[in-house]
Formats: structure tokens, C-alpha cells, sequence
């Protein structure tokens, strides 16, 4: 953030608007959004999009930090108001429901959980396993989740939640119905 703070105020505001333009193109249009396009309704030649984001992955990670962060966040929430596993199951399903209802974010969740990946898809693993490491922790030492059960594993499954959940063609209700049969298939037994 600091860098775009030390941009001219006229790189700044196309900087704010590319990411505005992209996080509702990407919405709309999943990962594939067409970048002229991004560049036509944020105001800004091809050119600019580039020298702020020189890739398709940068522009997708820029313009969902933000909300990846906020789902990891989430997970203390949850922790502080639920027991520890039911809060890792409504967690689960928060992110499951948000990587379905924002269509780009699958990608960048999908990066995120792969091994490797950029700079910003790095901070977005590491914060999402660092969540799901409080959850499956929390839930294992509750004796609710089973003591081999690895936090990256679960974000890995909460993923193809989301992914089968959508070629489903189904939302809220098939993700629940997904993550109750996965996660009693996790339970100690």
C-alpha cells in the first residue's frame, strides 16, 4: 500500500479505479474478464493497466487481497463465538460461499492453497492458513476434528467445496450439504 501512496495523485486514483473496475469485471466474468475492457470502463489505456499490473494474476490478486484477508479474518470471529468446530465448519462455509459468489476469487483462492505463487498470492496462503491453523487446532484439541488432519489439507477440500458446489449449478444450500458430508467424513472417530 505504501507504493501506491507514493504514486502522483493522477497514477493513484487510476491505480484505485483499475482495481474497483477489475474487482466488479472479475466478479461478473470470473478470472477470464477481458482486460481491454477493464481498461475501457476504468477510463485508462492498456498501457496503464499494464504498468500497474503486468499480469492478468496481479490484477486478480490486487483487487481481492482485500476480501481474501477479510475471510481470513473472519476465522477469530467465528473462534470467539462458537465452539471450535463449528467454528471451523461455518468458516469453511463462509469461504466456500465467497469464493462461489465472487468469481474471480476462485483463481486466486485456488493459488493460494497451491504451493508457490506470487508475492501477493503468498500473504493471501498465509493468512488463510494461519486461519484455518487456529480452526483445525482448536477443533482437534476439542477432539471434533481428527489429530491427522492438516490445516492446508482442509483449505485444499473447502476449495473443491466451492468448485463442485458451482459446476453443481447450486449455491448456499449445496455447499452446507458438501462441507456436513466432508466434515463428518473428518471427525474423530
Amino acid at each position: 500500500m505504501a507504493q501506491v501512496r507514493s504514486m502522483r495523485a493522477d497514477a493513484r486514483r487510476n491505480h484505485e479505479r483499475l482495481l474497483e473496475v477489475a474487482a466488479e469485471a472479475f466478479a461478473e466474468h470470473g478470472e477470464g474478464a477481458s482486460l481491454d475492457e477493464i481498461a475501457r470502463r476504468a477510463g485508462v489505456g492498456v498501457g496503464t493497466l499494464y504498468r500497474h499490473f503486468p499480469t492478468r494474476q496481479a490484477l486478480l490478486e490486487a483487487a481481492y487481497v482485500d476480501r481474501i484477508e477479510a475471510i481470513a479474518g473472519r476465522a477469530e470471529v467465528f473462534a470467539r463465538e462458537l465452539p471450535p468446530g463449528e467454528a471451523l465448519v461455518a468458516w469453511l462455509n463462509e469461504l466456500a460461499v465467497g469464493t462461489i459468489q465472487v468469481r474471480g476469487m476462485k483463481a486466486l483462492l485456488g493459488s493460494a492453497v497451491a504451493d508457490g505463487g506470487s508475492a501477493a498470492a503468498t500473504v493471501c496462503a498465509d493468512r488463510m492458513r494461519a486461519a484455518a491453523t487456529r480452526l483445525v487446532e482448536a477443533a482437534q484439541g476439542e477432539g471434533t476434528l481428527r489429530a491427522d488432519v492438516e490445516p492446508m489439507e482442509v483449505l485444499r477440500l473447502a476449495h473443491g467445496v466451492a468448485v463442485a458446489a458451482e459446476l453443481a449449478g447450486a449455491g448456499h444450500e449445496a455447499v452446507r450439504r458438501y462441507l456436513t458430508l466432508l466434515t463428518e467424513g473428518l471427525r474423530r472417530g
